[in-house]
């Protein structure tokens, strides 16, 4: 099995490519922790022998890129907000071994 956490303007395109080399995806709607932004987790269930070319999509079909996150720090008078350059994008795999794996 391989899940990937995917920035949700990435996910369309990586969803495409993997969806046009013949893998079924699953596609679920998630919100990252750190700058509470959407994002979106891909199951999919790969045979031990197609996991490289899952992998390989992923890597040519993520892309990172800069951009400004507002944070937030608080201090007694008065809070403010600074702009930080972060960076998006990408993916995040995991590559799970699964005991059973039956498609019906």
């Amino acid at each position: 099995m391989v899940m990937a956490v995917v920035q949700a303007d990435d996910a369309p395109k990586i969803t495409e490519a993997l969806v046009n080399t013949g893998h079924r995806v699953t596609r679920i709607a998630t919100t990252g922790g750190w700058l509470r932004r959407e994002n979106v987790s891909l199951l999919l269930g790969v045979e031990d022998e197609r996991v490289d070319e899952v992998l390989l999509v992923l890597q040519q079909s993520s892309q990172r890129r800069k951009t400004q996150s507002a944070t937030s720090r608080e201090t007694p008078d008065p809070p403010s907000s600074q702009e930080t350059a972060v960076e998006v994008g990408g993916a995040i795999v995991f590559v799970l071994d699964v005991e059973q794996f039956e498609h019906y």
